[in-house]
């Protein structure tokens, strides 16, 4: 016969190419298609088309493999079970028989599209009207029959290509398995409707995993295809959005993998070994030989696998392979055991399931024996008797999507009832309106607003792109004491994780998280440099000096008055620290002051007990007791140097600093301006020069004096006196031994200029002692206080090299202070021993010297005094001091 097939206006030109590059692409299958040919097929008024994975995807060339017992068997059982459920129901669908048509997958898109045609004849008009019979008589045609809706199917690569043909014909979808986030586009796949969550939520959850486990450096791997793909590119859609999450790799399984390649997958995951967790979306048999090519690479115990629903709690993945999946994370949509197709599932035998064509062959595979002659196991295998029983004689667990097939079967009747319940409201069985035709998109409809408590008493609903909400169980694979292997729930999730860590175990027991970052945390006080490209790897670098780390990857200078603290988390205000009187820089210049101080006192007291002596009067008694003074104030000094800087003690230092040299230069500039002017006078006139009484050196001297007090009280009123805390002086590289240090605010510029002046004294009375140098010894006091003049010099030309060359000193103020104190003490103490000691002596010691002489004109006088030869020779005859006495005696009886 010939026949010829004509499509009705109403079919669309794309169908029609999609259909014909099916088939073609199907051509190499087609003549083994007769192998696998067979389906299920139940009688009733609404039929259901169903597609399963009864068998696994065959090899070299073959579309189809090994039989598939739980998520083949068990799953299209449970779509039978729940159709006898529905028509045995008197609610659902009353009057109402759902039939069926039932289809093998084999695991493969391309052979499930080919599958699914069988679906859509009933749509395809044929055109018999050219075609004749041999005798004459037209053909006929057998019906084929119309399905209203599809339960299936479990990949999402095969969902997606049959969906792809059944949404040209407006035939509503509904799987119980396919999670891809692709086929929640409602725009594309708008007749698809899922009891599952998408990976979408799955790869949330994964994410939520990985995040509580601290885990920031994974790797990814799927299989290929559209499930395994859009679950991995959720997953890294997520990572991007959120952070802190970083891939190692992505590596991705072929759907026909070489001899080989997964050997070559472990090796490829080695090279990033710090990315030990491997987030997984593969399917089962690829989990499988994943898990046994890190066995055969010695790599038990490595990799820490967190796999996704297509892992889930299924045994066949881990038999045999225990230690290397052990600790494996997997995520289940939350389901729960159905007690009623247990009971159902466990009463099936050869007798009662003949209309399960593939039953014959799940029995010999659940019971490892061989139906007859014709039986599809090779081998030498015990022969069958039809007597074995279901979970007596073979283990038995339930397959973890039972539930959901039984779900999207229920949503498919309730979506009927709901829809007979409009269009046939108070009539029997079908009325016309839906038996004549069900229209694809009103059942659509109803599908997406069916709402109902499913088999494990969850609610059924749908959002509007057709996913159901996402509830998953988190389960981990632990191998208990007694080295039983099992998968236990440690937590949840819905729209946010519960997880349990303390029931997690990974290896042999062991409760301590194990890591999969790709740097180690940086330690308190170190910031991340972080790799260019590569946010989750970094090098830690420590915050050197006085910064601090302000941030995870930023370190901060601490304010100037602050140090890092131990940690470097921080900043601890820098210890102040003053100069204490019982350190070994104060003691000395102290015990020296102390030593002046007294010496100074008993020459002072001497001097008054004295103070009529010839000794004490040829002195110059008002001059002696300025200078002694001044002698005990540049002690006294000393004391305020070391003292706590406070307002009074800053004010003191300011005005005593500079007034003890100043009052001991004063005096001397006068004594020797006094002896210069006499000894330059007596060689033009006999006459006395001015100024050279008592009353006019002492008012010389203080008006010296005052200069000094003026211009301290003018740096008074330009910058009053207060304390500072220095804190460059002991800023040291070791933030730890950096000190602060309170000191009155007197800089180095500032304190040569208190002391300059009484330097200019200094310096003035030195000149004069040079220019006196050649007036007798025994006249006056010229010779001792050059002397004193040419030491002194020496002393703060020493100072000065030693204060400045300091500055930069950690030790700085230590230095300072006590050169600065013991300068100022060693120049009084030069002028107390070299002017006032010699005179003490004569006075305590040698009495008899300390007589007075007779007096002479100052005439005669200064005439002795140019007779520089004799006068020479007459005072190395005489007693010491004679001369002097007599000269000086009478000076001063010359200037009353």
């Amino acid at each position: 016969q010939q026949r010829s097939l004509s499509f009705s206006p109403l079919t669309l030109f794309l169908p029609l190419c999609l259909t014909c590059f099916a088939f073609l692409s199907l051509l190499p299958y087609l003549h083994l298609f007769h192998q696998y040919a067979h389906s299920i097929r139940l009688d009733g008024d609404i039929i259901l088309g169903g597609l399963f994975p009864v068998h696994a995807r065959g090899d070299r060339g073959t579309p189809c493999g090994e039989l598939k017992k739980e998520k083949g068997i068990h799953r299209l059982e449970a779509m039978m079970f729940a159709i006898d459920l529905i028509n045995k129901d008197p609610e659902l669908l009353p009057n109402i028989t759902l039939g069926a048509r039932i289809l093998d997958t084999c695991s493969r898109d391309t052979y499930a599209l080919e599958q699914s045609l069988t679906f859509v004849q009933a749509l395809i008009e044929r055109d018999g009207s050219d075609v004749r019979c041999a005798n004459g008589d037209p053909p006929i045609f057998t019906k084929p029959d119309k399905i209203v809706g599809v339960i299936g199917a479990a990949a999402s690569s095969v969902s997606i290509m049959v969906a792809n043909i059944l949404r040209l014909f407006k035939i509503p979808q509904i799987s119980y398995a396919s999670t891809a986030p692709e086929l929640s586009d409602n725009t594309r796949y708008d007749f698809f409707s899922r009891v599952v969550p998408p990976d979408s939520y799955q790869a949330q959850a994964m994410m939520d995993i990985v995040t509580a486990m601290e885990w920031n450096y994974v790797s990814t791997l799927a299989s290929e295809g559209n499930y395994g793909e859009s679950g991995v590119e959720a997953f890294i859609q997520i990572s991007r959005e959120t952070g802190g999450v970083c891939i190692a790799q992505s590596l991705k399984i072929p759907r026909e993998p070489r001899p080989g390649e997964f050997d070559k997958i472990i090796r490829r995951l080695l090279e990033t070994s710090n990315a030990r967790a491997i987030i997984m979306f593969a399917n089962e048999d690829d989990i499988r030989r994943v898990l046994d090519a890190a066995k055969r690479n010695n790599q038990t115990g490595h990799f820490l696998w967190v796999g996704s629903d297509s892992w889930g709690s299924k045994i066949s993945p881990v038999i045999g392979q225990e230690r290397v999946a052990e600790g494996a994370i997997t995520i289940l949509p939350k389901r729960a055991s159905v007690d009623a197709f247990d009971r159902y599932f466990r009463s099936r035998s050869l007798s009662n399931n003949r209309r399960n064509v593939w039953f014959a062959e799940f029995w010999e595979e659940n019971f490892n024996c061989k139906l007859g002659m014709h039986g599809k196991r090779p081998g030498s295998l015990k022969k069958c008797t039809g007597l074995e029983k279901v979970g007596r004689d073979s283990s038995y667990e339930q397959e973890g999507k039972v539930q959901f097939v039984m779900d999207a079967v229920y949503a498919m009747a309730h979506a009927l009832h709901r829809m007979h319940r409009e269009l046939c409201y108070g009539y029997p069985g079908l009325c016309p309106r839906m038996a004549n035709n069900i229209d694809g998109k009103e059942l659509l409809n109803h599908i997406r607003a069916v709402n109902f408590n499913g088999s494990a008493g969850t609610p059924v609903v749908f959002n509007e792109n057709g996913d159901a909400p996402g509830r998953y169980d988190i389960f981990q694979y632990q191998i208990t004491n007694r080295s039983t292997a099992e998968y236990r729930v440690i937590g949840s999730w819905t729209n946010k994780l519960h997880l349990k860590v303390e029931a997690m175990r990974w290896r042999m027991g062991d409760p301590s998280f194990p890591a999969s970052v790709c740097s180690l945390p940086c330690r308190t006080g170190e910031r991340k440099k972080v790799v260019k490209g590569v946010p989750c790897c970094w090098h830690c670098e420590r915050c050197e000096g006085y910064h601090f780390q302000a941030s995870e990857f930023t370190c901060e200078l601490c304010p100037y008055e602050k140090r890092p603290d131990a940690n470097r988390t921080g900043c601890t205000p820098i210890p102040i620290i003053k100069l204490e009187w019982h350190s070994p820089w104060a003691i000395v210049p102290v015990f020296i002051a102390m030593l002046g101080i007294i010496a100074t006192s008993f020459v002072i007291v001497t001097f008054v007990r004295y103070n009529d002596t010839p000794i004490v009067r040829a002195s110059g008694r008002e001059m002696s007791y300025v200078l002694l003074t001044g002698i005990f104030l540049c002690y006294a000094i000393t004391f305020l140097m070391i003292a706590t800087p406070d307002v009074g003690v800053c004010s003191l230092r300011r005005i005593f600093l500079g007034l003890g040299m100043c009052f001991s230069y004063a005096a001397l500039l006068t004594k020797t301006n006094r002896i210069h002017r006499i000894f330059e006078q007596g060689k033009k006139s006999v006459t006395a020069p001015r100024f050279i009484s008592p009353a006019s050196q002492l008012v010389i001297t203080f008006s010296l004096i005052s200069v000094q007090l003026l211009g301290v009280f003018v740096w008074f009123a330009v910058d009053p006196p207060h304390t500072v805390v220095d804190y460059g002086e002991q800023r040291t590289q070791d933030p730890m031994a950096a000190r602060g240090v309170l000191k009155c605010d007197i800089s180095d510029l500032s304190l040569i200029c208190s002391l300059g002046y009484s330097i200019l004294l200094m310096v003035t009375c030195t000149v004069y002692a040079i220019k006196t140098r050649g007036v007798p010894e025994t006249f006056n006091e010229a010779k001792p206080i050059g002397f004193t003049m040419y030491t002194t010099c020496i002393i703060w030309l020493a100072f000065i090299p030693i204060f400045f060359g300091t500055s930069q000193s950690a030790e700085r103020m230590y230095i300072q202070t006590t050169t600065l104190t013991i300068s100022l003490s060693l120049s009084a103490s030069v002028s107390l021993g070299m002017l006032y000691m010699p005179k003490v002596y004569i006075i305590l010691f040698h009495p008899e010297q300390n007589v007075p002489k007779r007096k002479r004109s100052f005439k005669a006088i200064v005439t002795a005094a140019t007779m520089s030869g004799k006068l020479t020779q007459k005072g190395g005859d005489r007693p010491n001091g004679e001369v002097k006495t007599e000269l000086c005696e009478s000076m001063e009886t010359n200037s009353e």
